[in-house]
């Protein structure tokens, strides 16, 4: 999970600034349709296996295309795309709000029971992000540059990701991980093919220089496609509100890119934040598996 929490910071600090000018509905529409393809052969082989799949289990999954493939993933694309990928803080905002948003859902809807020790150290873990990402200064909404629609688009992204999490746990329960990640990219892609033709956008595919072709089959093998499957890997063996969570190595990532590629330097308090973050992903992850295991025993 953690891994690939760090894979979708790699993508947004590395990968998707050179995206930059295309239609956000068509830039999710080419990494969805992309991934699905390459993941069809599999799908193919596994035909029969659907067969046991109910209702309630294909709505689960169009849900989560629909609030994570689709609407979160163009909300963050967008909201990226208004700071110009240079004021990246108030973006980020959105995964400190994130594990806010899926940890009351998965104990609403999946009635998952959180231990007053995962209250603590998640608690601790949005504190550190926070301080982290901003230090000791409030996030700075006036700085001329779109910042408020870009922090609307992420607090959208974060409720339409933390719904994602939520539903992928349900939707995992009766098919593997495999054929839940295609089943994601799938219903994504068709989502935004409708999208995509209402708009318009559909004629801009010839905008498309070789780099960013380049780039998009980049993310499909990475940050998109591959950070997907590791991620529904470790939902299918850990809780919605431990997932939550361990996603909080975006942020550490994106922070830590900045530093690397830009040299934005955090300053004492920042790497104090990161320290308790990442301290505070791996007590989660073990108070909460061992709440369930004494649970299951």
């Amino acid at each position: 999970m953690v891994v690939a929490a760090s894979l979708w910071g790699v993508d947004g600090i590395v990968l998707r600034p050179s995206l930059y000018g295309l239609p956000v509905p068509l830039v999710v529409f080419i990494e969805s349709t992309i991934v699905a393809i390459l993941l069809s052969p599999y799908f193919i082989k596994q035909i029969p296996s659907l067969k046991t799949l109910q209702k309630k289990d294909w709505l689960a999954f169009f849900f989560v295309a629909f609030f994570g493939g689709a609407i979160g993933t163009m909300a963050i694309t967008k909201a990226l795309f208004y700071v110009n990928f240079v004021n990246l803080s108030v973006v980020i905002l959105l995964q400190k709000l994130q594990p806010v948003f899926a940890i009351s859902l998965a104990a609403i809807f999946l009635k998952e029971t959180l231990s007053k020790q995962f209250f603590l150290w998640s608690s601790l873990a949005i504190i550190g992000a926070y301080f982290m990402t901003f230090g000791t200064k409030l996030p700075d909404f006036a700085t001329g540059d779109k910042t408020t629609i870009a922090a609307l688009f992420a607090l959208i992204a974060a409720l339409a990701f933390s719904s994602s999490t939520v539903l992928s746990k349900r939707a995992l329960r009766n098919v593997s991980f495999e054929m839940g990640t295609y089943l994601r990219f799938l219903f994504s892609a068709l989502i935004m093919l409708v999208l995509v033709i209402s708009l318009g956008d559909l004629g801009s595919v010839s905008e498309i220089t070789t780099k960013q072709a380049i780039i998009f089959l980049i993310i499909a093998f990475t940050t998109g496609g591959a950070a997907i499957f590791l991620y529904y890997y470790g939902l299918k063996r850990i809780s919605a509100s431990v997932a939550a969570i361990c996603e909080l190595a975006f942020p550490l990532t994106a922070v830590l890119l900045e530093y690397f590629l830009r040299g934005n330097i955090l300053n004492v308090v920042q790497w104090i934040g990161a320290g308790v973050l990442m301290l505070s992903i791996v007590k989660v992850s073990v108070t909460q598996n061992q709440q369930n295991k004494n649970a299951g025993n």
